[in-house]
């Protein structure tokens, strides 16, 4: 609550407001001053609430607010009863009723003032009906409505245009910039003109070169066509072997089925059936629809605060205490047959939760089921599409285990032979390394016989030689192979040209008979387009009117809603002033003295007969005052007076202190001398 005041309190400070608030100034207004700046926020909103409530009925106040928060759907949090409190807290003014409504207002002020101005134009007026007989009150009704009609249509239209994001500028800025890239390929075009004109057969060939367009394009669409279809046959494929596979374990399973097994098994499946229909989803369906009735009860009351949570929370350990202490007095009384019932009650209780759970697993063990059957035709697809073979069961499996076992024991000896292998290899690997340390020692001894005959490099070039001659030698055969190999590659790409054309000559005449199948489909599917469109504006008509009878009939319906709330809120304050007319004439009436003195009337009267005693009190004494004021004022005067000679006196004796002595004061009789 204190964030709701504190909230309030800010936004009443801002603009358009400015009241100058604080928390404590705003919680010590009154009820009327809290009714005015209700008023003052509602007039915000919608100018015409702009009224002092000093000068207007409380009854007519109440009534006009209670009218412009209806038309902004504002909901008062509680049941009925709880809106007939809300309507008399209105009216006297009620803290916990109006800072609900102020929080509300301000948070929304924005998306409120449009609903308001759109109130203004689209809330249809209550003609009665024996008016609309006459034939200018229907049709100035018949256009007051086409008029809201339109109203409508244009402040969506306005709406798209604000929240579309284009301004005038940047579509001026666009159409400019468009013209000038018109202007621009225009120029373009005029040169190409220009400089094809000067060929020979311009326009043929301009006719070529569109025709050899539009069959690119032709071929494009075909070739998406062509690709479509092979997605739909292979899917269709796809599709058929599944179908084949449940079949054939469909087939596998009835074979090994008896009469008695299958009917067995319906039975049970029927049985659990029965109960998740009758019990188990009827429970789960009324649990859902009390959370979701609960949710929307949560959802239509207005935030609440810190106070709210601990004035719930204490509510609630209250309702725990008497429940704690029904159960104690229940187990007190300790009656018997109630100690059997309630043993058997635990029992059922027990067995039909038991039974849940029983129910539950069953039906997540199926769906278990169902996804591993389903990732096992997955799988099985899979292994179709890698390799086309299909998944092994019972004998044939055991075969291909029993082969596989036989492949194993092959391949434990391949792989003995491997590692003999391995090993041999490892031995050549090694006396292929002393063989080149032999090689070298046996270079570099040669090469210092070399030096020393004068003859350094004779053995290397010699190698060098033979390795060119090598090379010269596999060179030229490269080159007579990849003559043979060009001159068998033209073969074989013209064989393969020829296979190519004589594969898609039955292609082309399949793909002419579904060109003419497309055409005649195109139509089909435009007749029935045409249909389709027909049969949706006639349903559009009428769904429309029964909309604008639907909304009529609500707004009818909401407004005799607030009539009747009016209603009786005025007749709970009649009641009030009733009963408290009736308790005013009780306690008159009535011998008892206590009872008298609580009368209003009784109040009123010793309130008189007090104030009159009073009044006199202080008219004697305005007498007094009035006898004695001309001698209490030349008594002041002459106080005045006194007060100014002692003061005359006092800075004379000053003076004569200051000034050199002269003479002698002599004092006698009251009298003073001054003796030169």
């Amino acid at each position: 609550m204190s964030d709701q005041i504190k909230f309030i309190v800010d936004s009443l400070n801002k603009e358009p407001f400015k009241k100058n608030y604080n928390l404590i100034t705003f919680d010590s207004l009154g009820p009327m001053q809290l009714l005015q700046v209700l008023n003052d926020v509602l007039a915000e909103i919608d100018p015409k609430q702009d009224v002092d409530i000093r000068e207007e009925m409380p009854e007519q106040t109440a009534k006009r607010m209670l009218n412009l928060l209806g038309i902004l759907k504002y909901k008062p949090p509680g049941n009925a009863t709880d809106m007939s409190t809300f309507r008399q807290g209105l009216v006297i003014g009620s803290k916990p009723v109006i800072y609900p409504v102020l929080h509300w207002l301000l948070q929304r002020s924005n998306e409120l003032k449009k609903r308001a101005y759109l109130a203004r134009f689209l809330i249809k007026l209550d003609v009665p009906s024996e008016f609309l007989q006459d034939e200018t009150v229907a049709d100035t009704n018949k256009q007051y409505e086409e008029l809201m009609e339109a109203f409508k249509t244009l402040h969506k239209e306005c709406e798209q245009l604000k929240t579309s994001g284009f301004s005038t500028a940047e579509i001026r800025r666009d159409i400019s910039a468009m013209e000038e890239e018109k202007d621009q390929l225009m120029k373009r075009v005029e040169r190409l003109k220009k400089r094809v004109e000067t060929v020979q057969n311009h326009q043929r060939m301009l006719k070529i070169a569109r025709q050899l367009r539009v069959e690119k394009e032709r071929e494009e669409f075909l070739a998406q066509q062509k690709q479509e279809q092979k997605n739909q046959l292979f899917h269709a494929v796809q599709r058929l072997q599944r179908v084949q596979s449940q079949l054939k374990s469909m087939r596998h399973a009835a074979a090994d089925a008896k009469p008695e097994s299958l009917m067995k098994r319906l039975e049970e499946e029927i049985k659990f059936n029965s109960y998740m229909v009758t019990e188990k989803f009827p429970k789960e369906l009324e649990s859902k629809k009390k959370e979701l009735h609960f949710l929307q009860k949560v959802v239509s009351e207005p935030a609440m605060g810190q106070s709210d949570l601990l004035e719930l929370e204490s509510k609630v350990n209250e309702v725990n205490t008497e429940i704690n202490q029904l159960i104690e007095k229940k187990m007190m009384r300790n009656e018997p047959i109630e100690g059997k019932l309630s043993l058997y009650r635990q029992q059922a209780s027990i067995i039909s939760r038991k039974k849940e759970a029983k129910a539950e697993e069953l039906q997540e063990t199926k769906e278990k089921l169902a996804s591993l059957e389903r990732e096992v035709s997955v799988k099985t697809n899979q292994t179709r599409e890698f390799d086309g073979a299909e998944v092994l069961k019972g004998d044939e499996f055991k075969r291909y285990v029993s082969k596989l076992r036989s492949k194993s024991t092959v391949f434990k000896k391949k792989h003995q032979i491997i590692a003999e292998f391995k090993a041999e290899f490892g031995l050549l690997q090694r006396t292929e390394e002393l063989l080149k340390q032999r090689q070298e020692t046996i270079q570099h001894q040669l090469r210092t016989i070399e030096e020393k005959k004068g003859v350094s490099g004779y053995s290397y070039t010699q190698e060098e030689l033979e390795r060119v001659s090598a090379l010269k030698s596999e060179v030229d055969e490269m080159k007579g192979r990849t003559l043979d190999d060009m001159s068998e590659m033209v073969k074989k790409l013209n064989s393969l040209v020829s296979e190519k054309k004589s594969a898609l000559a039955p292609v082309i005449k399949e793909l002419r008979q579904l060109r003419e199948r497309c055409q005649e489909l195109t139509q089909e599917c435009d007749e029935k387009k045409a249909q389709y469109d027909s049969c949706a504006a006639g349903l559009e008509s009428n769904r429309s009117k029964l909309e604008q009878e639907v909304r009529a009939l609500r707004e009818e319906c909401l407004q005799e809603e607030s009539k009747y709330h009016y209603t009786n809120c005025v007749i709970k304050n009649l009641e009030v002033q009733l009963r408290r007319a009736t308790d005013e004439m009780k306690a008159y009436v009535s011998s008892d003295q206590q009872e008298k003195r609580k009368a209003i009337r009784e109040q009123y009267t010793k309130n008189i007969t007090e104030q009159e005693n009073l009044g006199k009190k202080l008219r004697e004494k305005q007498k007094a005052v009035r006898e004695s004021h001309g001698p209490n004022m030349k008594q002041a005067k002459m106080w005045r007076d006194l007060e100014q000679l002692m003061e005359c006196k006092k800075q004379c004796f000053l003076k004569q202190q200051n000034q050199v002595s002269i003479g002698q004061v002599i004092q006698e009789g009251g009298e003073d001398r001054l003796v030169l």
